[in-house]
C-alpha cells in the first residue's frame, strides 16, 4: 500500500447556483496535484432541499460529468456528494469518481431532521468501502458522523481492518462545530484509521453560519491538519506505513495479539 495525497477543499458554497460553485472549485485546484480530492456535501448547491428544481438524473447527471472531466484532469479521485434523482426518488449521492471515470456510488444513510432532510430525501441502506491505489476507503455523509456503529472497523476474510480511511463531507453549521471536532477524532481512535472530514465555510440562505474546521486525523487520534474558518485547499500525505505501524503496536482490532 502506497502512501495516498489527499486535498481537502474547504469552500464557501454558492447557494443553488451550479455555475458559479464549478467556477470556485476550478479556481481553488487550479494548481493542485494530489491523488484525492475532497468536496464538501452538496458541493454544487448547499444543503438545499429545493429537490425538484435541483436535483439530476442519475444515469444522466452534467455535475456527474463535470466531475468526471475534473478527475481526469487532475489524475485524481474525487469525492463529494449531490442530489441524484434514482427511480422518482431523490437520494443525498455521495460519489466517489476515479480518475478512468469509474464512480463508486454512496447514499447517505442518517438523515438531518432538523433540517427535515428526510422529508426529501430517501435514506440509504448499505455500507460502502471504496478500493483505490491500494487503500480501503469508506465513504461518509455530515449526519453520519454521529453514529459510530455503522462505521464500525472489523476484520475481513483475511484478518485484516476493512477499511484505512474515512471520508465525511459535510455543511455542518458552526453552532455545532464542537462535536464535529470531537466526532472525527473518536471516529479515528476507535476505528484505527484516517478520517478525513472536509466542511464548507460562508452562510446560507438558511441564515446559518459555517466556520469549515476541514482537517484529518490520525489513527492515534492527532490533527494532521490545523483548521481555520476561510476558503482554502490543504493537502496532506497519509503515510501506509504509519498507520500498519499503530495497528501492529496497538492491535486493538484484531482477535489476537502479535
Amino acid at each position: 500500500m502506497q502512501d495516498l495525497k489527499v486535498s481537502l477543499v474547504q469552500a464557501n458554497q454558492i447557494w443553488e447556483d451550479k455555475t458559479a460553485n464549478f467556477t470556485n472549485y476550478l479556481r481553488l485546484l487550479k494548481d493542485v496535484q494530489t491523488d484525492l480530492i475532497i468536496l464538501p456535501e452538496m458541493f454544487n448547491t448547499g444543503f438545499s432541499m429545493n429537490v425538484e428544481i435541483l436535483g439530476e438524473e442519475w444515469s444522466t447527471s452534467p455535475s456527474i460529468q463535470w466531475l468526471k472531466e475534473l478527475a481526469a484532469h487532475h489524475q485524481a479521485a474525487v469525492y463529494t456528494s449531490l442530489i441524484i434523482k434514482d427511480e422518482d426518488k431523490f437520494y443525498n449521492r455521495g460519489v466517489f469518481v476515479h480518475p478512468s471515470g469509474k464512480i463508486n456510488s454512496y447514499d447517505k444513510r442518517k438523515s438531518f431532521s432538523l433540517a427535515k432532510e428526510d422529508l426529501f430525501f430517501t435514506e440509504g441502506v448499505k455500507e460502502v468501502i471504496v478500493e483505490y491505489k491500494e487503500w480501503k476507503i469508506q465513504l461518509q455523509i455530515c449526519f453520519d458522523l454521529r453514529f459510530p456503529e455503522i462505521v464500525r472497523n472489523e476484520l475481513d476474510n483475511d484478518n485484516l481492518p476493512k477499511y484505512d480511511l474515512i471520508l465525511y463531507i459535510a455543511n455542518w453549521p458552526e453552532k455545532r462545530i464542537s462535536h464535529w471536532d470531537s466526532l472525527l477524532t473518536a471516529r479515528a481512535i476507535e476505528n484505527q484509521s484516517y478520517v478525513a472530514g472536509v466542511n464548507r465555510i460562508g452562510t446560507d440562505e438558511n441564515n446559518l453560519d459555517y466556520c469549515g474546521h476541514s482537517t484529518a486525523i490520525s489513527a492515534l487520534g492527532s490533527e494532521l491538519l490545523s483548521k481555520n474558518d476561510a476558503e482554502s485547499v490543504k493537502t496532506i500525505v497519509l503515510s501506509s506505513e504509519s498507520l500498519k505501524k499503530v495497528r501492529k503496536t496497538l492491535p486493538f482490532l484484531y482477535k489476537r495479539l502479535f
